[in-house]
């Protein structure tokens, strides 16, 4: 199980008491929750148990496994001694499944993609390894420091943006990014028509109307609205700060959840950049919202009911692909399909499957569409690491543009 409700993080074990002060504090979402240090910890004040718990719990966070939190620490037992368990009494004494186990005891954490290492030097030290035994790359960024980062765009901040670069002998694909079209069945099956190589105009996005179906998540809020939004221009949404809109296919779809869900582990790094984070849906089913959000996705999702996003996307028209040629003889998107599963996302069946998602970035008001990525083959996710080097882009310059004022 994977959660991004602070509530269900928190469980009811040795950090409940502190939730009311833990918000209080800032550290009000599980994504900047995990992000806390030896010394946050104990500027905070936290005990011995706290501080096991909430290594614990971040542990099987990433490994979608939170729903064995509670029954792990009520037995006492730090993480590393659970880790040198045998699979045998994991079973025995934990109700562990068999086919969890494999993932409880995989230390590289299955459900985070790495980052580059430039993502540490945003940090006051040194990348933290919480316990011996497993090492983990985590980021000790909190929220005064990502305020001030966000705001003045110190010499820090710089540094780590200009060291944000993808892996050694990476291209960066450019303003318009996509998958390769694979041969598929041998090469007995065409692949779709190719997709559009130049980023959507801005007129195309600026006047769509959308409705907010859930907020940000917070402590104490309402699963969903109760009362339905009015119907809002989506400019409203870029007009004072960059945003991130992943349009998600389907929202009941393992590999959308899974792109959601490693996409929002990085809201810290988002919110240090001063970027906005929606996901955006083209059905409106009130259970399949129920169950994304905010399991998979802890911040606010909108309804585009016209699907105007995703036929921007497809240059004026909609990508769709079929389930059988689409899927089943596409080895890239059952790749995306393994990789997914491997997270320990769940899936439903529900609603429309063919309608091809992606993910744009959006400029403060009417800057324009700075990234786009198209979801050629199911389950394709924009590279992380692309997003946050455009998002960076933009702060420098907006940043550029503060300093000639």
């Amino acid at each position: 199980m994977a959660s991004f409700s602070l509530e269900e993080f928190v469980g009811s074990g040795n950090l409940k008491g502190s939730l009311p002060k833990l918000v209080d504090e800032g550290w009000d979402d599980v994504p900047t929750l995990k992000l806390m240090t030896s010394e946050d910890m104990d500027a905070f004040g936290m005990t011995l148990q706290q501080k096991e718990a909430l290594e614990l719990r971040s542990y099987l966070h990433d490994r979608a496994l939170l729903q064995y939190a509670d029954r792990l620490e009520l037995s006492g037992k730090a993480l590393t001694e659970i880790l040198s368990m045998t699979s045998g009494d994991l079973v025995s004494q934990f109700g562990f499944k068999r086919g969890h186990m494999a993932r409880f005891l995989d230390k590289t954490g299955p459900c985070t993609e790495s980052l580059p290492k430039s993502v540490s030097s945003r940090t006051r030290g040194s990348l933290s390894s919480p316990a011996p035994g497993y090492t983990k790359m985590r980021q000790s960024m909190t929220r005064s420091s990502m305020r001030s980062m966000s705001i003045s765009g110190g010499k820090s901040l710089e540094q780590s943006l200009s060291d944000l670069k993808l892996k050694e002998g990476h291209v960066f694909k450019g303003i318009v990014a996509a998958g390769p079209a694979e041969p598929r069945a041998c090469g007995c099956v065409n692949p779709p028509p190719a997709v559009v190589d130049q980023v959507s105009p801005y007129s195309t996005i600026k006047d769509i109307s959308v409705q907010k179906l859930a907020p940000e998540h917070k402590v104490g809020m309402e699963r969903l609205v109760k009362t339905k939004t009015p119907p809002m221009k989506a400019s409203e949404l870029w007009r004072e700060k960059p945003a991130v809109l992943l349009c998600i296919r389907r929202p009941g779809c393992i590999m959308c959840r899974a792109e959601a869900y490693q996409l929002y582990l990085r809201k810290p790094i988002f919110d240090a950049l001063g970027v906005q984070l929606f996901a955006v849906l083209h059905e409106h089913i009130e259970s399949e919202v129920k169950d994304f959000w905010p399991r998979y996705w802890g911040g606010a999702v909108l309804y585009d009911r016209s699907m105007e996003f995703f036929k921007a996307m497809g240059g004026g028209n909609l990508l769709k692909d079929k389930f059988i040629p689409g899927f089943l003889m596409n080895p890239r998107a059952i790749a995306n399909y393994k990789r997914a599963k491997a997270m320990g996302m769940e899936m439903t069946l529900r609603g429309e499957g063919e309608i091809k998602g992606g993910l744009l970035v959006v400029g403060s008001g009417r800057t324009g569409i700075a990234y786009q990525f198209i979801e050629r083959n199911f389950g394709d996710w924009a590279p992380v690491p692309e997003v946050i080097e455009m998002c960076s882009k933009l702060q420098n310059l907006f940043c550029g543009q503060q300093g000639e004022e």
